[in-house]
C-alpha cells in the first residue's frame, strides 16, 4: 500500500488526539447536544470502530462494517481513545509497502439488509478516512453548541472544501 494513504489517515486520526488532549474528559462524554445526544467519545469510537472492522477482517478477507465492537470504554474514557487511535495507526503504518492489489469482501448494510462489495484495501481505508471526517464534522457543531473552543486547523473538513470557506474550529 502507497505510504501516502497511510500517512494521510494517521493525520487525520492524529486530529482526533489532538481534539481529546483539548477538551475536559467531562466535555468529551457530554450528551447535551440534541438532536442525538451522543457524545464526542461516542462519535471518536464509531469512527474507530470502522477501522477496526478493517483490520480484523482482513486476515479472512471478510471485513463486515456491521459487526462493531461498539466498546464503551473508548466512549468514556479519552485516553483508552488515544490509546486505541495509537494501535490503528501502528497498525496502519506495517501495511505499507504491502501488495494491495487484490479484492476484499466487504459486508455492510446499505438500508436494505447485509450486501457484500468488493473494494481495494485502499478504498475501503479511504472511506472510512472520510467517514471519520464527516464524524468530526458533527463533533465540531457538538462543540460549538457546548461553548467550547478547540483549533485544530481543517478539523472536520474534507480536504477538498476550498480554505476561503473553512470556518469554525
Amino acid at each position: 500500500m502507497r505510504a501516502t494513504i497511510v500517512q494521510a489517515i494517521n493525520q487525520n486520526l492524529q486530529n482526533a488526539i489532538s481534539l481529546i488532549d483539548g477538551i475536559s474528559p467531562e466535555i468529551y462524554t457530554d450528551v447535551s447536544v440534541g438532536p442525538y445526544y451522543s457524545s464526542i467519545g461516542s462519535h471518536l469510537r464509531h469512527a474507530l470502530d470502522f477501522f477496526d472492522c478493517i483490520i480484523d477482517g482482513l486476515q479472512e478477507n471478510k471485513i463486515d462494517l456491521t459487526a462493531r465492537k461498539r466498546d464503551e470504554v473508548i466512549s468514556c474514557n479519552p485516553e483508552a481513545c488515544k490509546n486505541h487511535i495509537y494501535e490503528i495507526q501502528q497498525q496502519l503504518s506495517s501495511f505499507v509497502g504491502v501488495n494491495t492489489d487484490y479484492l476484499l469482501h466487504v459486508t455492510d448494510n446499505l438500508g436494505q439488509g447485509k450486501v457484500t462489495i468488493m473494494y481495494t484495501l485502499e478504498s475501503i481505508l479511504a472511506q472510512a478516512n472520510t467517514h471519520a471526517t464527516h464524524h468530526y464534522a458533527i463533533i465540531s457543531y457538538m462543540l460549538q453548541a457546548m461553548k467550547c473552543e478547540v483549533a485544530i486547523e481543517g478539523f472536520g473538513y474534507n480536504p477538498s472544501t476550498p480554505v476561503p470557506k473553512r470556518e469554525g474550529i
